[in-house]
């Protein structure tokens, strides 16, 4: 048999113990065989391994592999700006190498901090002595002694309690305080049973004794540890997309650099030559700037997240979130305040609520508003302030707030056990003895003979008790946990039942209620196209009704799947329970939690999960994204979480995924802009050896436009705000990449050609005006070749600038556009000309990169490039806006798939 189906005896029989304890010796014996009572860490990843791995991902080494070549071809071909390039590349590497890790500096500290919970320092019963014992030396068999205050060191089974109660909200997610007692238990799940004191908990209210039987990782919160340190996170999305842009990226440079190889040498270049401006080629369509633009972006969102109460940890994270298809959302203290309150009184035959007590009518409520403030086993710390059990807080603060501030000396009590499911206490008033009962009215209403109308006692008929009752079961099904309160005067003589012969004052629903502003979010998410599932430890009955209150519930009959049921289901039933349009989970263990989120993923969401408590850690950590409560949270929910709520506010889940929308759609803008000017970086080459003209374009000027005046605009395309439309549409589709066919094209076939048309076209003008003629050379310092590549680079820069506005909406015109609502990319439009003024008429920036002073005319002449590259944008945005050519752009995966078969 388990440990909480035995008598108290045989518990103790079972683990060779008994009332005094265990001896030194077997004590010595058994810390040898179990072990302490810890939890074990997992071996730590180095810091110089996880510094290692931030210059060792897929994009990474292709800037290793771009700075290599560029070093490699200087050796070759020296004085080409090969080896500044390779410089180059190594600080963007290091640079954003550096900045990650920093990032992500705050390694895992889940199990250390579940570590946290647990005591330092216990009492035990040993060699039949009370003594004070280090929670790590405990063993199974020793004999804890509790009281109000303490937390559990070890799973134990209890031997005696005295109007024991335990918060269980760490483990089992559960909102109230249990009670517990030493009865053996029926119960087959061990956690549920009344008997069983869990490791990480705590006592609320009472006094016991009990034996320990689960010792460290043996135990339910070891458990948690365990699974919390063996679950492997998930890629984000954005990661799986980054690495699919770099093997994309990575393939098309070595490709264009091949096929262009053996195109120079079909046509008789020579093998350096030839080979050196492959290599050239295959730099320049490397985007060295993408990947600090990236994490920048990423960088500068967390910012504003934080501003908006959500702090970030993993940096992926901003971006998952806008791709987030389910939220999972713990109930207890997350979509509620996690206090309880009285929502609604039945007192003389009448629904009331706790505002419509006192005043003139305090007198006819005086009994239960005295019952209410002095049948309960709290204490006062710090003046008012009342320590205890939550829900006698709630009742004692109820009665005060009515203007019931009794304090008559309690003589005597006879505690809440889960036989009677009741309590009373006994009192000294100006009237004589008085008795306070409270409890489950099953057991109270029976005791009962009379009750309170208009302030005076009547006879308590089969009438009342039936409107009782049904008083009752009203508020029982609005998830109300409801208590009932009876008095009775005592005689001066005692009596050997003094609970009987009661006088009924009333019933009192409490709650704890909702967040006020949850409703409003959960109407959002919906809106959004993102489904809120609650799964929580709570009574189903409890959980539904708080779900109907915040609108995550409003069919008749939602579909409510408990703990015991959720065990009996394979993976397949889980998964088609999931399609249920309204779903709530409840009496949910830890490991559960993390089956459904499993369950989820296997369906191809992107799962966001709540929480608060050690049970949610391992959920946190499975989900694409954990998200932990800032304060209610505990240390090992906020170290397994991703996102962490500074005001444990649900609405600002809401914020946080806007934002995390809007970044998807601004790493795409960032990415047109960036490689729009790659191909009028790469078409000079290919001009140089196709047409044997001067190279149009140094790599010295590559590097000014990717390292240097694109960087800023891009950041500020990475930093736009949501779009006004961006949670009325629903989550984008896992499959939609973030480099398309569409993207390429747009920046590649139209807004990069039209660049690469300006750029030669400058080129050839100021060649022309020199009187330059086809077929002639020019050497490299020759000032008139200086001056054409520097009115390539400048017109290249000039349609970048118009670029950046383009780049702001892909299918919203300019007019209808805000243009001036980003200080960012005015600030690097700025940068931009201050910079390439600076290295055309300055004489360290013509040493640097290779250029010579242009006159007006010169910028004259791309003017009108610029102009046309914006109407000629603004007819293909009028183009797709009139004829819809992608009209599947926000539809839902299933929408799609089903059009697509209908045509």
């Amino acid at each position: 048999m388990k440990i909480h189906h035995l008598t108290a005896a045989e518990a103790l029989e079972s683990l060779d113990s008994g009332p005094d304890g265990l001896s030194d010796a077997i004590i010595e014996e058994r810390l040898h065989e179990y072990g302490f009572n810890r939890i074990e860490e997992t071996r730590k990843q180095s810091i110089l391994l996880a510094f290692a791995q931030e210059f060792l991902h897929f994009f990474a080494l292709i800037l290793w592999l771009a700075a290599g070549l560029a070093f490699f071809a200087e050796t070759q071909q020296p004085g080409e700006g090969m080896q500044t390039l390779g410089y180059a590349i190594l600080g963007v590497i290091a640079i954003n190498g550096c900045f990650s890790f920093w990032q992500r500096y705050q390694a895992e500290q889940a199990i250390a901090a579940l570590k946290k919970l647990l005591p330092q320092q216990v009492k035990v019963i040993r060699d039949g002595e009370l003594s004070l014992v280090f929670a790590d030396e405990l063993v199974p068999g020793d004999l804890l002694v509790l009281q109000e205050g303490d937390n559990i060191p070890a799973d134990c089974r209890l031997i005696e309690a005295f109007a024991l109660r335990v918060n269980n909200a760490t483990i089992t997610g559960e909102s109230l305080p249990k009670g517990r007692d030493a009865s053996p238990s029926e119960v087959e799940d061990m956690t549920q049973s009344r008997n069983i004191l869990l490791a990480g908990t705590s006592v609320v209210a009472g006094e016991g004794k009990a034996v320990v039987f689960a010792t460290g990782m043996h135990t339910e919160f070891g458990k948690i540890a365990h699974t919390l340190k063996t679950t492997v996170k998930n890629q984000s999305p954005l990661q799986l997309q980054i690495r699919r842009l770099s093997r994309f990226v990575a393939a098309l440079a070595l490709l264009l650099g091949v096929v262009f190889f053996f195109v120079g040498q079909a046509i008789g270049l020579h093998f350096w030559q030839n080979f050196i401006f492959a290599i050239g080629l295959i730099v320049a369509n490397v985007p060295e700037g993408l990947l600090p633009t990236v994490t920048l972006s990423l960088a500068m969102a967390t910012q504003r997240m934080a501003k908006r109460n959500a702090l970030i940890r993993n940096l992926p994270s901003v971006e998952t979130l806008g791709s987030t298809t389910v939220i999972c959302t713990d109930k207890t203290g997350t979509l509620t305040q996690n206090r309880m309150a009285v929502k609604q009184l039945f007192v003389e035959n009448r629904v009331l609520q706790p505002e419509q007590l006192g005043g003139d009518s305090l007198e006819h409520h005086a009994a239960l508003l005295a019952g209410a403030a002095l049948c309960h086993n709290l204490k006062h710390v710090e003046g008012e302030a009342l320590l205890g059990d939550p829900m006698e807080v709630a009742l004692v603060a109820m009665a005060h707030r009515q203007g019931m501030r009794v304090d008559y000396p309690k003589i005597g009590e006879v505690p809440f056990d889960t036989d009677r499911k009741r309590m009373s206490t006994l009192h000294r008033t100006p009237q004589g003895q008085v008795l306070y009962c409270k409890g489950a009215l099953e057991t109270v209403l029976p005791r009962c003979t009379q009750t309170v109308r208009d302030g005076a006692t009547v006879p308590l008929d089969e009438s009342g008790r039936q409107s009782i009752l049904a008083a009752q079961q009203a508020m029982a099904d609005q998830g109300l946990r409801v208590l009932a309160f009876a008095y009775r005067p005592l005689p001066p003589t005692p009596e050997d039942d003094a609970e009987r012969a009661l006088i009924f004052t009333g019933l009192v629903g409490l709650e704890d209620p909702p967040r006020p502003e949850v409703a409003d979010a959960i109407a959002q998410c919906h809106a959004a196209g993102i489904k809120v599932i609650m799964i929580t430890g709570d009574h189903p009955h409890t959980a539904v009704a708080i779900a109907r209150q915040i609108g995550l519930v409003r069919s008749a009959n939602p579909r409510v799947v408990n703990g015991e049921r959720l065990k009996k289901m394979t993976r397949s039933q889980l998964q088609v329970a999931l399609n249920a349009p309204e779903i709530v989970f409840a009496r949910i263990g830890a490991d559960q939690k993390m089956h459904i989120v499993e369950a989820l993923q296997r369906k191809k969401h992107i799962v966001a999960v709540t929480g608060d408590g050690v049970n949610d850690a391992p959920a946190l950590k499975k989900a694409d994204i954990g998200i932990a409560m800032g304060k209610a949270g505990t240390d090992v929910a906020k170290e397994a979480a991703d996102m962490i709520l500074l005001d444990d506010n649900f609405a600002s889940i809401v914020a946080a995924i806007e934002e995390g929308r809007a970044v998807f759609d601004n790493i795409r803008k960032f990415l047109t802009y960036i490689l729009t000017s790659n191909i009028p970086e790469v078409i000079p080459y290919l001009a140089f050896v196709l047409f044997r003209i001067p190279l149009p374009l140094t790599i010295i000027q590559i590097l000014a436009v990717d390292l240097g005046t694109d960087m800023l605009p891009a950041l500020g395309l990475g930093v736009e705000k949501p779009d006004a439309a961006a949670m009325t549409q629903p989550p984008r589709s896992q499959k939609e990449a973030l480099i398309d066919w569409r993207l390429l094209a747009r920046a590649y076939g139209f807004l990069g050609l039209i660049e690469a048309a300006a750029a030669m076209a400058a080129f050839f003008f100021v060649l022309e005006r020199g009187g330059w003629h086809y077929g002639q050379g020019l050497h490299g310092q020759h000032t008139l070749y200086l001056q054409a590549t520097t009115a390539c680079l400048s017109a290249i820069i000039m349609m970048q600038i118009a670029n950046v506005f383009i780049c702001k909406q892909r299918q919203r015109g300019l007019l209808a556009t805000p243009i001036f609502d980003n200080k960012l990319i005015l600030s690097g439009i700025v940068l931009e000309i201050l910079l390439i003024l600076a290295i055309v008429y300055t004489p360290w920036g013509n040493a640097i990169f290779g250029t010579a002073p242009i006159d007006q005319e010169v910028w004259l002449f791309a003017l009108p490039f610029v102009a046309g590259m914006l109407v000629l944008e603004e007819i293909r945005k009028w183009l797709v806006r009139r004829f819809q050519l992608f009209p599947f752009r926000h539809k839902p995966p299933r929408m799609r798939k089903r059009h697509a078969q209908r045509r």
